[in-house]
């Protein structure tokens, strides 16, 4: 007689409960003892280590530090085995600075032998190559936005981290603005690939196949697989915390439109597109650099100068008096030296590229920076101006952006970018707040007492 197959029979509720996503811990509980954290900061670190794997998506000046170092050395506690930082340039040397005022310790190597003991270790994402990864219990990627796109580092990093039980992804992005970047995040973490997570929550936006958008009717379990690896916070007040002590001063954004003296014709000459703005750019180095140096040299403080293009950076540091400039080429112990020195109050004047120097340092020291011109990405514009407008700053943040009159519509192209950042982060965190409060444990359920006043009675025609 054939075998009968027995078929197991379910509720449709229990059906769908079977498709919810569900966090999968394979962490530990910490102690946390003599952790010095506020009630937000310690409870996402204990979801962290609960987690195992887990990322921290922050914004700027909201502890990212303490909390990535205070997961480190629960880790060490628990595993006996040493956890390793990646991290900028420059902020390596900041992160261990960091860890002495939280009583915390935090070694700064360039090599493995430097590796000698149970600890926490930090070295710079150059010289991931010098490393066994084997040799770690956990690793760190702070300002982990280096995974975006699909370079030889984001690659580099997943496959010689792909074994390490337990990873921590920090940073104050991924952009709101570009959710395909949560893919490179999720597939670090070993949670899902991005080509996985765009089959199952994107489409191709239109006709073109290089954008995504997400499905209509995907975006809330969208959310909700994201809240069961990720936190994403940009004020305490955002999950129900209290926000006392977070409150940004003001940003003030002054322009500077400098002439051209370029035409087409009888009329004023206006780029079009990218390559055209980088002509103009070049173009007008000069009358840039004069109003950057009229600027600087007319405040009184620290002055934080942004650029973008080598010959900007050379003439910058000849026309304002005390300037130091750090470029790609440069020694990497001579950039860390300027970088901390400008952190420390001994550099007055700091000359640099936002894609040298735009992640991780943390410059509430400074209430002043100049743009010698944008470009056209978002990200590094927002992460500029946060070294300085960042929660624990003081004064009201002064921004000067400089650009030439023929450049175009580059400064509001840039504004435009900031409202969709907001309003697509304002989104995010509605959509997050519910399912973040429950994986924190803070999550409760309201419930209204029903008392029966009447004995309810079937109908006689139900038999």
């Amino acid at each position: 007689m054939a075998a009968i197959a027995r078929v197991e029979c379910v509720s449709y509720g229990e059906f769908i409960k079977q498709k919810s996503f569900r966090a999968i811990e394979s962490g530990f509980d910490p102690d946390l003892f003599g952790a010095r954290l506020f009630d937000f900061q310690s409870d996402i670190v204990r979801w962290a280590c609960n987690r195992g794997k887990a990322a921290v998506f922050a914004d700027t000046g909201l502890g990212k530090t303490n909390m990535q170092l205070t997961w480190a050395t629960e880790v060490v506690m628990q595993t006996g085995r040493p956890v390793l930082i990646l991290a900028p340039l420059a902020v390596a040397e900041q992160t261990s600075e960091e860890a002495s005022k939280f009583g915390m310790t935090a070694t700064v190597v360039s090599r493995q032998d430097q590796v000698t003991k149970p600890g926490v270790y930090i070295t710079n994402y150059e010289k991931l190559d010098r490393f066994d990864a084997s040799k770690f219990s956990g690793v760190v990627l702070d300002e982990s936005s280096i995974l975006k796109g699909d370079g030889s580092m984001r690659r580099g990093i997943i496959e010689t981290f792909k074994h390490t039980p337990y990873r921590l992804s920090c940073t104050a992005t991924p952009s709101p603005n570009d959710l395909m970047e949560f893919g490179t995040q999720s597939e670090f973490l070993g949670i899902m690939s991005q080509t996985e997570m765009l089959a199952m929550f994107f489409v191709h936006d239109g006709g073109d196949t290089a954008k995504w958008r997400l499905k209509g009717h995907g975006r809330t379990k969208f959310w909700e697989w994201l809240s069961t690896w990720a936190v994403v916070i940009r004020s305490p007040k955002d999950l129900g915390y209290s926000a006392d002590g977070y409150d940004l001063p003001e940003l003030i954004i002054h322009e500077h439109v400098v002439e051209s003296g370029m035409t087409s014709g009888l009329l004023p000459y206006m780029a079009q597109g990218l390559s055209d703005r980088l002509f103009v750019r070049r173009k007008t180095i000069d009358a840039r650099v004069a109003k950057v140096a009229e600027i600087a040299n007319r405040i009184d403080g620290q002055v934080l100068i942004w650029c973008n293009l080598n010959e900007e950076s050379e003439k910058l540091e000849k026309s304002i008096p005390g300037a130091v400039q750090v470029y790609g080429s440069q020694k990497a112990e001579d950039k860390a030296k300027y970088l901390l020195g400008f952190s420390h109050g001994e550099v007055s004047r700091l000359v640099t590229k936002p894609s040298l120097a735009g992640f991780g340092m943390n410059w509430q020291n400074c209430n002043h920076m100049i743009f010698t011109g944008l470009s056209d990405s978002f990200e590094q514009y927002y992460q500029a101006v946060r070294r300085c407008w960042r929660f624990g700053q003081t004064k009201p943040v002064n921004v000067h952006v400089v650009s030439a009159d023929s450049e175009g519509a580059v400064v509001a192209n840039i504004r435009r970018k900031e409202i969709q950042h907001q309003e697509i982060g304002k989104e995010m965190a509605a959509h997050l707040k519910e399912y973040t409060l429950k994986a924190l444990g803070r999550s409760k359920t309201e419930k209204t007492e029903y008392n029966a006043i009447k004995k309810m009675e079937l109908p006689k025609w139900v038999s």
